[in-house]
Order: structure tokens, then sequence, then C-alpha cells
């Protein structure tokens, strides 16, 4: 990030800004939708982060951070959204008109469903650690002081995710496996 561009936001540019928000927004939003799952709940946070970012920019004490800063405004953004939608929400997912480019077999939707409905049982903040870790590849102590917990918390964070995530393929493994015999007899 081109740290003159960020030290101009900082003093009021709103171009500065603009243009620092249009080189960040892909980014927070592919974070956001990996953490919350849903394209409108991530649009929300990204739109969130941003204003956020904007209102508290002057108060940003080291701007060589400011990527970690950014990274934790979305991240407590996307809590937000969460808690908004455990309320209740209909799992609804539109489908696009036009297929991918490229064929998908059975079995690649078939994991990438499991993967879904595993990711989705995770709490928010076990979900951000993990995306951070496993998307973003950011080490425990990155994510530490950017979510600004301990290290510890950022492993167990990951511990239990990872084993959560096992647990619910093998569920959905043997749940298959036991219809399919089922079908068999």
């Amino acid at each position: 990030m081109n740290l003159a561009l960020i030290e101009a936001a900082r003093s009021g540019d709103e171009e500065a800004f603009a243009s620092i928000a249009r080189s960040s927004a892909d980014r927070l939003f592919a974070v956001a939708h990996r953490i919350l799952r849903d394209v409108g709940r991530a649009e929300d946070a990204v739109q969130q982060t941003l204003v956020t970012a904007w209102r508290e920019l002057p108060t940003l004490r080291d701007i060589e951070r400011f990527e970690a800063w950014l990274h934790r405004i979305l991240v407590h953004a996307c809590y937000a959204e969460a808690k908004r939608a455990s309320r209740w929400t209909a799992n609804v997912v539109a489908l696009p008109v036009d297929g991918p480019a490229t064929g998908d077999t059975t079995r690649d939707v078939d994991t990438r469903d499991a993967l879904d409905r595993g990711f989705r049982r995770l709490p928010p903040e076990q979900r951000a650690a993990f995306v951070l870790h496993h998307y973003l590849g950011w080490s425990v102590a990155e994510i530490a002081e950017s979510l600004g917990v301990p290290p510890e918390t950022v492993r167990s964070r990951l511990r239990y995710a990872t084993s959560t995530l096992r647990a619910a393929l093998e569920a959905d493994a043997r749940t298959i496996g036991f219809t399919s015999l089922e079908r068999m007899a």
C-alpha cells in the first residue's frame, strides 16, 4: 500500500481515500465473504469497514500497519453482521443463470457443499481466524496483533475450527455412506 496515499487520506484527502478504498475493496470482500458466507452481508461488512476506516483514519498512529488495522476493522464488522444474521435468516442461495465455464463434477460439488455446511457451524471468531490464517496466509502472531487477542486465543480458535470442520466432514461422509448402504438393502 502506498504510504503517501495513506498519509494524504489521513490528512482528509477524500480522493486519496477513494483510491485506497478502490484498491482494497476486492480483497476485503473476499475475506468478508469467506467469514460470513453470504454475499449481501459481506458487502455490508465491507461498506461498514470503509466508513469506519474513513472516520477513524486520523487516529491511526502507525501508517505502516494500515493493512492490519483495516483487516481488524473488517473482522469486527463481520462479527457485527454475523450477530445480526444469527437472529433469523432464510437459507436460500440464488444460483447464477449461466453455469461455470468448465464442468463441475458431483464429487467437487459434494465436497464444497460439505465444507460450506461445516464452515457455517463455526462461530464468527473461529471463521475469522481460519480465513486470515488459511486464506490470507497470516501467521498466528499477525492474526493476534490484528484482532487484538493473545496468540494462544488464535491458536485455540484455529484448533477448534479445524476439529469442527473435520468432524462435520466425517459426519457427512458417514451419513452419505449409510444412505448408500440403505439403498442397496
